[in-house]
């Protein structure tokens, strides 16, 4: 364990000591465990803790035999002192080093914390190639939404766990326990790891290129490993590990305030959009399962908020009735309700009233782009006349602050459609002001919040280059041009930083080269504006024989490999190209629950209803 007066000497020397502390309400601390766990979260310890799959995880494995403890990237001045009393990074449960740990899991939720990956196995004492821990060491695996499209980390990673990881993780578990207990090397508990579905072992595979630098081959090694990975998921989100309770921080975190699941998937089919062609198909929670969770979270935990999320909370069917009780149950209690998106459509007004009754906040709709052709190509099937609906019928019930949420170079964008930024934004303004005078109240202010578009894998623009730095700056200038009023805001996300989020979303196994060189030139935290620095990167391309143009600005042809195509998420490649060709044509996709559209998913209702179709059934 660490050594108590030299950890006190270091949080006396740091800004926020109770980010290294741990004994927070409802964290778990384990004397006796059959395996040892630390679930590390790349980034500072507010973040983290606002993840609400490091909740779900950590409660679900510590119900087991296994312990699970967690770790999160020191801020440099922690790191420093750290460094000076020569204490290796450690979990906050026991003020065990990450060393001394059985298994030791990242979460990949952003390509941009990769070089802390490294930064906390190097805190941690754990080498950072897979090929040259030795036997002692701790397994190193990831998760998590960037762990489908793995290789860039495939050099550091012993496994990756492609898929939802309630069960997927204890599974992991039980089979390096199996080995630890029947004496098995490392590499013999690595190729057990590799026939669990769901879980890729980089160090089982080969890979080859041709003359141009494309993938030729991608192939397995080992009897154990499989030629396609298969991403698992939960079938029935009600028989499923439901929280109860989440880890109350010390401190203010991100996302200060009781977290409930409504469901997970995505119907929409926005183009541009990863998660929502990986976490396919919809599986809702009932709405008796999530009172039940809500009246044990709030009990457990003290908090006077609840956050109902997923990637479209809006679609849950039965989201009125769901807000209404919870409203009813907490109002007296003065426990608000909070909705992360919102959905451009009257029913949203009705929610949101029900919902003001207890505090009333700031709204963000996601129109995404500028103009109606540009909706079409990403199949946002949205219109300019349903934000103005809903923008017209919110200012009616007293709100004032509007944030519109847009991307800037889009596959196929014009000026023109990246002008309609600004025009949108005035549009809501003037629907504020143009109404009677003793209608108008607050302080107005529409802010355009413009990120810079990155293609991922797995969705129909994972073909498509990206804007050069230039071409975003150029975009950007045009609308900052075009915004002269001081009710309207606009602002924007950094070009530099979206190219390398481009070049690592899209790498293959050899980018894994420039994110070590990046690390050891000194790159933490790329995420934190205050760390990144661009022209770090663009020497360490250079360091590691990197083109980023290769990565981030060609357009890949339909039978390229792509670096992630031995995964299988469920989603047919030949469905994302056909959407891929339909957004050439500013064709849109029907929402999955009004019409199937042949995804391929398995286990989706709507999946057999097309099978039965297509077949005369």
């Amino acid at each position: 364990m660490i050594d108590a007066q030299r950890l006190e000497k270091c949080l006396k020397k740091v800004e926020k000591p109770a980010r290294y502390i741990g004994g927070e309400l409802n964290s778990v601390v384990k004397e006796e465990a059959a395996l040892r766990f630390c679930f590390c979260f790349p980034d500072v310890y507010e973040v983290g803790m606002s993840h609400l799959g490091m909740q779900i995880l950590y409660f679900a494995m510590n119900e087991t035999d296994y312990a699970c403890e967690r770790a999160f990237a020191p801020w440099p001045d922690m790191a420093e002192a750290m460094k000076n009393e020569a204490i290796p990074l450690y979990s906050l449960e026991t003020k065990r080093p990450l060393s001394e740990f059985d298994v030791v899991g990242f979460t990949l939720q952003y390509e941009m914390s990769y070089t802390n990956i490294l930064y906390m196995l190097d805190l941690g004492q754990i080498t950072l190639l897979a090929n040259e821990r030795g036997e002692e060491e701790p397994f190193v695996m990831a998760g998590g939404p960037c762990a489908t499209t793995p290789e860039p980390l495939a050099d550091f990673m012993d496994c990756f766990l492609i898929g939802e990881g309630e069960h997927l993780n204890i599974q992991v578990m039980d089979k390096v326990k199996e080995g630890r207990d029947a004496g098995l090397s490392r590499k013999e508990i690595l190729r057990s790891l590799a026939t669990i579905e769901g879980v890729y072992v980089p160090s089982l595979y080969e890979v080859t290129y041709n003359e141009d630098g494309t993938i030729k081959n991608h192939a397995p090694t080992a009897a154990e490993a499989k030629p396609l990975i298969k991403r698992v998921r939960l079938h029935d989100m009600n028989a499923t590990f439901q929280l109860d309770r989440q880890i109350v921080p010390f401190l203010e975190t991100v996302h200060d305030r009781a977290v409930i699941e409504l469901f997970r998937g995505c119907t929409q089919g926005c183009r541009f959009c990863q998660a929502g062609m990986m976490y396919r198909p919809i599986r809702e929670r009932s709405v008796d399962t999530l009172t039940d969770m809500a009246e044990s979270i709030l009990k457990n935990t003290g908090y006077d908020e609840i956050s109902l999320t997923s990637l479209s909370s809006c679609d849950y069917t039965h989201l009125m009735p769901l807000v209404q009780e919870l409203s009813y149950t907490y109002e007296e209690k003065n426990v608000g309700i909070s909705l992360p998106s919102l959905r451009l459509d009257s029913f949203i007004v009705d929610v949101l009233k029900e919902i003001e009754k207890v505090r009333k906040s700031g709204l963000t709709f996601a129109p995404e782009a500028g103009s109606q052709r540009m909706r079409d190509v990403i199949n946002k099937n949205v219109t300019e006349e349903d934000l103005m609906r809903v923008v017209n019928a919110v200012f009616k019930e007293g709100w004032s602050r509007i944030k519109l949420y847009f991307m800037i170079g889009l596959p196929g964008e014009t000026m023109e459609d990246v002008l309609g930024i600004a025009h949108l934004a005035y549009k809501v303004k003037d629907a504020f002001f143009n109404r009677p005078k003793e209608e108008i109240q607050g302080n107005f202010r529409v802010t355009a919040s413009a990120s810079c578009f990155v293609p991922k894998g797995f969705t129909p623009f994972q073909w498509e280059r990206q804007d050069t730095i230039d071409e975003f700056f150029e975009k950007i200038h045009a609308v900052k041009g075009a915004v002269r009023d001081p009710k309207v805001k606009f602002q924007y996300h950094e070009p530099y930083l979206s190219r390398m989020e481009g070049i690592l979303a899209r790498g293959d196994r050899r980018v894994g080269k420039l994110i070590l060189r990046a690390y050891e030139n000194g790159q933490i935290f790329d995420g934190w504006s205050e760390f990144f620095r661009y022209d770090v990167w663009v020497k360490s391309m250079e360091e590691a024989g990197i083109d980023g143009d290769f990565y981030a600005n060609r357009l890949r042809e339909k039978d390229e490999i792509l670096p992630w195509d031995f995964i299988d998420i469920g989603v047919k490649k030949a469905y994302l190209w056909n959407e891929y060709e339909k957004s050439k044509a500013a064709l849109t996709t029907p929402d999955c629950r009004k019409k199937c559209n042949g995804c391929g998913i398995e286990n989706c209702e709507m999946w057999g209803e097309f099978h039965a179709t297509a077949h005369g059934i």
